[in-house]
């Protein structure tokens, strides 16, 4: 159907071509009056909202999520404040709260990506790991096969050895490092595909609450590698699920 088409039928109907438009625009999106819900972000890119809990009242967050869940099925809030756990379960008793990456989960996602490629999630260390888990729980909400791959930073390189094969099978590496963030480097030069740094805030001092990872992770010497936020855990999810999205259309 061509545009001319389109607007014929629009112009008989008593619909002008700026109010069809207009009504486009806005579908899809629910005005809480304290936030707009777009639930529809999820037909446009790979990743649907996902609800940012900090800074948000527990009844925000439950409205937001309730919207969400209403019009797709499923709702993900990170970074869950203390405290409303126990409310998010009362409206959500199938839900799921993950401790370590306050990470909540309700529904299943039931959109229309898919993807046969994997992501493997590497970290430096231990500390790591809640900001690791942020993307994996991302990704295995999405359908994506996932392997996390836990403290085998350069402090003791030759651990990176017993994992690499595990490591070098993935579509795409997701490295994890706060303090001076060198594994960033090295999985950067030893991976073969797209190697996304995810700088966390782990360290002492002159770690600077994850600004020197951040900085080490930018001013690599592997080239190609892509750097997200200090501890953005989602936006290394949201990356990777970007490209498998192009691995899967090609």
């Amino acid at each position: 159907m061509d545009i001319e088409h389109l607007l014929k039928i629009l112009n008989a109907a008593g619909i002008k071509p700026g109010e069809a438009v207009s009504t486009l625009r806005s579908a899809g999106l629910d005005d809480l009056g304290f936030s707009v819900v777009d639930s529809r972000r999820g037909e446009r890119q790979p990743l649907p909202e996902v609800v940012f809990g900090e800074g948000k009242t527990v009844e925000q967050v439950v409205a937001i999520a309730q919207t969400l869940f209403k019009r797709t099925g499923l709702a993900i809030v990170s970074r869950v404040p203390e405290g409303f756990e126990l409310r998010l379960n009362e409206v959500f008793p199938t839900g799921k709260m993950d401790d370590l990456s306050r990470m909540f989960v309700a529904g299943e996602y039931t959109g229309s990506f898919k993807t046969a490629g994997s992501v493997v999630v590497v970290t430096a260390g231990t500390s790591d790991l809640p900001v690791a888990e942020e993307a994996v729980i991302v990704l295995e909400t999405m359908g994506v096969s996932v392997k996390l791959l836990a403290d085998v930073g350069v402090a003791g390189i030759h651990r990176l050895s017993n994992v690499l094969p595990d490591i070098l099978s993935a579509s795409v590496c997701i490295a994890c490092a706060g303090m001076d963030a060198a594994l960033v480097s090295v999985l950067g030069g030893l991976f073969p595909g797209p190697v996304i740094a995810l700088p966390v805030s782990t360290g002492y001092g002159v770690a600077l609450d994850g600004f020197t990872a951040l900085f080490s992770s930018l001013s690599s010497c592997s080239p190609g590698v892509s750097v997200v936020n200090i501890d953005n855990g989602v936006g290394a999810a949201a990356v990777a699920l970007r490209i498998l999205k192009q691995i899967t259309d090609e």
